[in-house]
C-alpha cells in the first residue's frame, strides 16, 4: 500500500470569489486540471453563500470555531465541531451563517460520475475495511493509523491518502479530531 501525506501549512490559501475566506487545496485527485474528487481546508470569516458545484456532491465538517448553520434544500443545519459532517449537492450552493466567529472546515467534493464518497468523524476503534478506489484520513490534531499492520503517525493538519485500492484495513488507533473519506465505485 502506498501513502501520501499533504500537510495543511504546505498549501498556501487561496480566497474566495465572494471574499468570505480562503480555502486551502490538499488534494485534487487524480489531477488539479481534472479532479473527479477534492479535499479541501476552509477559513470562513463572515456569512455569505457556498460556490455552486454542478454534478458534484460535497461533505462538510466544522474542524475548528463555534459553528454554522447552513441553509440547505432539506432546511437549515447547525453544524458544530461535534457533529457528523452533512451531505448535499454542490447545485445547492447554501447560505453559510456563523455562529460566533470565524471557523475551519473540512471538505470533501466528488464528481458524481466519479462514484460515491463519504466522509465520517474518525474515532479510535474504527476500521475501514473494504477494497475504496481512494480512502483518506484527515488529522486535525496528532493522531496514529493503523494501516495494514503498520502503525502510522499523522501530524496535526495533515492528509493522508491511497488510491491504490489495498484490501489492507486501516484501524483509527488514537484519533480526537480527525475524519475518514473514502471514494467507492457506484
Amino acid at each position: 500500500m502506498t501513502l501520501h501525506r499533504v500537510s495543511l501549512a504546505a498549501c498556501p490559501p487561496q480566497p474566495w470569489r465572494n471574499g468570505g475566506g480562503t480555502t486551502r487545496e490538499l488534494l485534487a485527485w487524480p489531477q488539479a486540471a481534472d479532479w473527479r474528487l477534492r479535499v479541501s481546508v476552509a477559513d470562513i470569516q463572515s456569512d455569505g453563500p457556498f460556490s455552486p458545484f454542478p454534478g458534484v456532491d460535497r461533505w462538510f465538517a466544522v474542524i475548528e470555531g463555534a459553528g454554522v448553520v447552513l441553509a440547505l434544500p432539506s432546511g437549515e443545519h447547525v453544524l458544530t465541531p461535534v457533529d457528523e459532517p452533512v451531505a448535499f449537492g454542490g447545485e445547492a450552493a447554501p447560505e453559510c451563517r456563523l455562529l460566533q466567529g470565524a471557523t475551519r472546515d473540512l471538505n470533501l467534493m466528488v464528481q458524481r460520475t466519479a462514484g460515491r464518497g463519504r466522509l465520517t468523524r474518525a474515532d479510535a476503534g474504527m476500521t475501514l475495511g473494504g477494497r475504496p478506489r481512494w480512502r483518506g484520513f484527515y488529522a486535525a490534531e496528532p493522531a496514529l493509523l493503523d494501516c495494514g499492520g503498520v502503525a502510522e503517525p499523522v501530524l496535526a493538519g495533515t492528509l493522508v491518502w491511497s488510491d491504490d485500492g489495498g484490501a489492507a484495513p486501516w484501524a483509527v488507533r488514537q484519533a480526537s479530531r480527525a475524519w475518514l473519506m473514502t471514494l467507492e465505485d457506484r
